[in-house]
């Protein structure tokens, strides 16, 4: 009988991990993964048979009360088997007690579903070549975010994640091939957004905005680091302005995913989110 075990990932495990992702259609950031290392080093496991990685999950732990499930895959020829089922019971296993979310796509919702996950928001991607000449607001400044005091960077992000996640946000916002501005008004920061580099197209997240109008500036002055390049948000219908925003920057929708929980959505400032960080790890 073969043998299959499951084991703590690699960094090359990641690197996997994020080609077996492409192959799915979500994209992935190119450097996504030494973030992903800085959140949770041990919330990221592969099942292997035989020795060989044939299933993925990312269980990452934020803080003592809130877990990300993501990263959930099986080699297409080895579906059906058990072996996604088996790593999905280790997984949770680590997140036992926690507030648990995840961004499931869409064939997948109805098994989230008998696992006690239930739905806040869609997330809809919206890709294209965006506007590059909006300005900001009248009194608004875009600034380099590693210009800022991190403290303040945190305390902003925490307005719009159900959790601290200090490693991850650092690793996120300096990683190679990225570009991350603060939208500041009279010293205070009202908007943020973070471009990195993915397979297919740029993507942005977050995107966190006072208004539109900052969002807007936003997503222009990150478009503008590579005008060539389309620019990918995954923007949650929860917030109706980030929809209409996509829409009127000429955005199109091309990928879809439920924003699920284990209970009650986490308290969050929906109305400034415009685009979620990432699918795998919320």
């Amino acid at each position: 009988m073969p043998n299959f075990e499951i084991t703590t990932a690699s960094a090359d495990d990641l690197r996997m991990m994020a080609d077996w992702a492409h192959a799915e259609g979500w994209n992935p950031g190119l450097t996504d993964g030494q973030a992903f290392l800085a959140a949770d080093p041990c919330g990221f496991l592969t099942g292997r048979l035989d020795g060989t990685p044939v299933s993925c999950v990312s269980v990452v732990r934020y803080g003592t009360g809130f877990g990300f499930l993501g990263f959930y895959l099986t080699r297409p020829e080895l579906r059906g088997r058990g072996y996604g089922s088996r790593l999905w019971a280790a997984g949770t296993e680590r997140l036992t007690g926690r507030l648990t979310g995840l961004d499931g796509v869409v064939e997948q919702q109805p098994n989230y579903r008998k696992s006690g996950f239930r739905p806040a928001w869609t997330n809809i991607r919206h890709e294209g070549l965006a506007p590059l000449d909006v300005a900001p607001p009248p009194g608004v400044t875009l600034v380099d975010v590693r210009t800022l005091p991190f403290g303040t960077v945190t305390a902003y992000d925490r307005r719009f994640f159900p959790a601290e996640r200090d490693g991850f946000l650092a690793a996120w916002t300096t990683a190679p091939g990225r570009t991350a501005f603060a939208a500041l008004y009279e010293g205070e920061v009202r908007g943020l957004g973070v471009l990195r580099a993915g397979r297919t197209s740029a993507r942005i997240g977050p995107l966190y905005a006072a208004t539109p109008e900052i969002a807007e500036a936003l997503v222009s002055a990150l478009a503008a680091t590579d005008p060539a390049t389309p620019v990918a948000v995954d923007v949650p219908d929860a917030n109706p302005a980030a929809v209409r925003l996509a829409e009127r920057l000429g955005l199109t929708p091309s990928f879809e995913t439920a924003r699920m929980y284990t209970g009650p959505a986490p308290d969050v400032d929906l109305a400034g989110l415009y685009g979620i960080t990432s699918l795998e790890l919320g």
